[in-house]
This record gives C-alpha cells, sequence and structure tokens, in this order.
C-alpha cells in the first residue's frame, strides 16, 4: 500500500504536536520517522491509524482518504506494533494473537496463530499471562499480534525500545525476511540509527512537529558532512537554526 500525508496539522489547545507535515511512502518501502522524543512522531503515527483526529490536513491510503466513511476498511489492512501499547496483561499469549485474530477478522485463525508461534519463537510462554512477560518476550508478541493480519501497511513505533542487542538483531532480521517474502509498506520510528540505517530505504527528521530534512541514509550524511546516521541525527536535532 502506498501512503501519503498532506499539510498534516495536530494541535492540543495551545500546542501544535504536528506542524504542517507531507510526505509518502511509496509501496513496499520503508520510511524511517526520526526525532526527539516529544517532536510529534507518535501523535503523527496516531492520526495516520486513525486514532486522533488532524486539525486539518489530509491522509491517503492507496489514494483513498483516510475519514471516518471508509476508516474500518483501510485500517483491516493496516496494523502497528510499539512497547508503550500493553496487550491486555491477564490473556494469555495464545488468547490474546486469538482475540486480535478475531478482531481483524482473520479467516484462517488457528493456522495464522500457529504460524507466528513458530516464526517468532513464542510456544515456550504460549500459556503465560502477557502481563508476566519480560520485555524482549512481550515485544515478541506485539510483533505477532501487529502482523496477524497479514498487513499491507504497518507502523512500527520503537519496536526493539529497551530490548538487549540478541533480542533486537532477532526482530530486525525477522522484519526484513517477511518483508522480502510480502507485500508491505512501513513506517518505522526509531532512536536507534543502526536499525533505520539497516531497514529504511529513506528517512525524516522532525524537530517541534516539523519535518527539517528528509532523504536516504547516505544523503543526510553526505549532506550533513558527518560520518554515520547517529552523529547526522545529533547534529540536526542540537542545531538552533535547523527549523525551516
Amino acid at each position: 500500500m502506498k501512503l501519503e500525508v498532506t499539510k498534516l496539522v495536530k494541535k492540543f489547545k495551545s500546542t501544535t504536536a504536528v506542524d504542517d507535515i507531507s510526505f509518502k511512502i511509496e509501496k513496499n518501502n520503508t520510511l524511517g520517522l526520526l526525532g526527539p522524543n516529544g517532536c510529534g512522531k507518535t501523535t503523527s503515527i496516531g492520526m495516520m491509524l486513525g486514532l486522533i483526529t488532524p486539525t486539518s490536513g489530509e491522509i491517503f491510503i492507496d489514494e483513498i482518504k483516510l475519514n471516518s466513511k471508509n476508516r474500518i476498511k483501510l485500517l483491516s489492512s493496516m496494523n502497528f506494533a510499539s512497547p508503550y501499547v500493553e496487550l491486555p496483561k491477564k490473556l494469555t499469549v495464545r488468547q490474546n494473537l486469538e482475540v486480535y485474530a478475531r478482531l481483524y477478522g482473520v479467516s484462517n485463525k488457528a493456522e495464522r496463530i500457529e504460524e507466528l508461534i513458530k516464526d517468532l519463537n513464542l510456544i515456550r510462554f504460549l500459556d503465560k499471562n502477557t502481563g508476566e512477560l519480560s520485555s524482549g518476550q512481550k515485544n515478541r508478541v506485539s510483533l505477532a499480534k501487529s502482523l496477524i493480519n497479514k498487513p499491507k501497511l504497518l507502523f512500527l513505533d520503537e519496536p526493539t525500545a529497551s530490548l538487549d542487542p540478541d533480542v533486537g538483531d532477532f526482530v530486525r532480521e525477522y522484519l526484513e525476511k517477511y518483508k522480502s517474502k510480502n507485500e508491505l509498506t512501513m513506517l518505522l520510528a526509531s532512536h536507534n540509527m543502526k536499525e533505520v540505517e539497516r531497514l529504511c530505504n529513506k528517512v525524516i527528521m522532525m524537530k517541534q512537529g516539523k519535518i527539517i530534512d528528509s532523504g536516504t541514509c547516505d544523503e543526510l550524511i553526505k549532506k550533513h558532512g558527518r560520518e554515520n546516521l547517529e552523529d547526522t541525527f545529533l547534529k540536526i536535532v542540537r542545531s538552533k537554526d535547523e527549523l525551516e
């Protein structure tokens, strides 16, 4: 699926959280959404998921406007994962996956759940309550939930935050393999610059609700005269005159 955001604005009383942002993600590409905490990344994702109503601006998915009339239809082909959004803690892992499979109208529920259990190695804690899991286990369950309906458009909000290097690498490798075998467009919000360099075709950088730069990782590194994306990110967010 193709995603296009046009002049998107979100105001909360006197605070402008997202300030006139526009960008596109072409089908089967991955866009990195970068910026310091509080820059508007999560609010932007909330609007693209139809969870937050924009103050102004438009969101198009495969050239269809996301609005109240077609929201349910469009959302059936989308999903998201975030370590900051807890799954029901008192349900077991299996029960969570069964509930979300029903919510997304998955036709072959049992087969799809077993496939994800195997792929993401969930078998050891399948019958544990989700609230009892480690952060690494929770992240893998959240990723399984996000792929339960085989989405064509996936939003990932810091999917490897607080994970040890081994589990983080497992998640990144799994996403690479999954994307190589399935039609999938992704938006990845992350503070892990190596992750962004590895997974993203292009990145946009936000600051104070605005997009202040965009391009491929190599283009931005070269433009700002740095050796890697992390140094480029630090240079941009610390600069006082980067806002356009």
